[in-house]
């Protein structure tokens, strides 16, 4: 028999794109279909999912009649609670084998593998999710081996299907590594890296399909299953850019954002100072931040990069306000690294140029790098170079480790790549953009963010 696996992956919520998606998987779409996602459907950046806890996402899978999803680290980042919310109300499956919570107990609604009936053909489908390391704990959840839970996930049901599919979120390489590793699985939808595939690789006998990522393509898979034998009839990608958008979709849209803006715009306090901000220029809103991380964490110093915010504050505060300005789902951390590192990270911030550069990286959603912003530490510079750096009430030691409250984003090198000599690294479940709520709020922090925290030599003297 046939059977057609219309596949997408690592949307992130570009949901302009999947209106037009929908469309075309409603004309590629016949009664021998598996419509997959494999994972990073739901990007947290979207102010309809912030607003519903994920459930517009929920919506629009079943509306578009998808059968299954696997869970990718961004429908993992709003926290464990979050994730189960949206598996527990979804009548599309959830799977990962290997996402189990901090306590090593099943997530609720979260299945290990299902195994679907398509015209009389018995489809094993599971799957499995990255491992986020340290943030796992923070976010509620623990992550097993993937290669050997996909091993006993398949052992554990063996015989009780004729296809295998693998929907697989931790990258096409290590996707290929699976393929040479682990026999029996007939097809994996590939997705993590964004990779896009015209075609299916084969490896070992496994057809490996990815679908890109934004929602750009669809993939299209096509067998026919004889007995244990295979054939391939065709695969291929199809641009959505062309595509009309489905109206059905455009309306849940534009429904879950009037909810979202409803519930997400009332105000929480109104501000008594306004927080303007500056990409280059030292300002209090950055400085707000970098003065609640470290009160949150108990640092030594706190240090944020000024891009992870595109606009200030004035009048009031209400979630949808620090959803618009800080829209990157970056987590506070604290790790410890040596004073060369942070110096060589606070003289490479006084370069405009590099404070204008792109600063794209995992989970940020800003335009530019931006300057380094400081708490319990001063700097004094000569134009573009540092003079003098004090933390608390002593010059800067060189080879002494400090701990930095500041985002998994500077923890891990991304804008400034010194900082990535660090160890010990700690991630709390909040994000940045929660930082900004908490210390608005208080009027001896808004306060204390007008302080200046560099001095240029010159001024000084003058």
């Amino acid at each position: 028999m046939k059977l057609k696996i219309i596949h997408t992956n690592d949307l992130h919520s570009h949901f302009d794109n999947f209106a037009k998606a929908v469309t075309l998987i409603h004309q590629h779409k016949d009664e021998n279909t598996l419509l997959v996602d494999a994972g990073d459907f739901a990007d947290f950046k979207s102010i309809e999912l912030q607003g519903t806890k994920g459930i517009a996402a929920v919506e629009l899978l079943e509306t578009a009649g998808y059968d299954l999803i696997t869970i990718g680290n961004n429908e993992m980042f709003n926290g464990a609670d979050t994730l189960e919310h949206m598996a527990t109300k979804s009548t599309v499956p959830f799977i990962s084998n290997n996402l189990f919570k901090k306590d090593k107990t099943t997530i609720p609604g979260v299945q290990s593998s299902v195994i679907l009936n398509k015209n009389g053909l018995r489809i094993f489908v599971t799957g499995a999710s990255p491992d986020l390391g340290a943030f796992n704990d923070g976010l509620g959840f623990h992550g097993e081996n993937y290669i050997i839970a996909i091993a006993e996930e398949l052992e554990r049901n063996r015989g009780k299907y004729d296809l295998c599919i693998l929907l697989n979120h931790v990258g096409t390489l290590a996707d290929t590594d699976l393929a040479k590793e682990i026999s029996g699985i007939d097809v994996i939808v590939s997705s993590h890296d964004h990779v896009l595939y015209r075609e299916a690789q084969v490896v070992n006998d496994t057809f490996i399909v990815s679908a890109g990522n934004f929602g750009e393509h669809i993939g299209v898979l096509e067998l026919e299953i004889n007995g244990a034998h295979k054939t391939l009839l065709q695969s291929a990608v199809y641009c959505t850019l062309d595509s009309k958008s489905d109206e059905e979709i455009l309306s849940i849209l534009k429904r879950s954002k009037e909810t979202a803006i409803e519930i997400l715009g009332k105000p929480l306090y109104r501000m008594e100072e306004p927080l303007w901000h500056d990409v280059i220029n030292e300002n209090p809103i950055t400085n707000l931040i970098a003065d609640g991380l470290k009160d949150m964490l108990n640092t030594d110093i706190g240090l944020i990069n000024s891009g992870i915010v595109n606009a200030g504050i004035f009048s009031y505060v209400s979630h949808k306000k620090c959803i618009e300005i800080c829209p990157s789902p970056l987590n506070p951390t604290s790790f410890e690294i040596q004073g060369k590192y942070i110096i060589e990270a606070v003289q490479q911030s006084l370069n405009v140029q590099h404070c204008l550069q792109d600063g794209r990286g995992p989970g940020f959603r800003g335009k530019y790098v931006g300057g380094l912003h400081l708490s319990g530490a001063e700097v004094v510079y000569d134009g573009t170079r540092v003079v003098e750096m004090r933390i608390g009430d002593e010059p800067l030691d060189e080879e002494r480790w400090y701990s930095v409250a500041s985002s998994d984003y500077l923890q891990r090198g991304s804008g400034y790549p010194s900082l990535a000599h660090n160890r010990n690294e700690f991630y709390r479940p909040e994000e940045i953009k929660e930082v900004i709520e908490i210390y608005a709020e208080k009027k001896e922090f808004v306060s204390s963010a007008f302080n200046t925290r560099f001095t240029e030599l010159q001024k000084i003297k003058g």
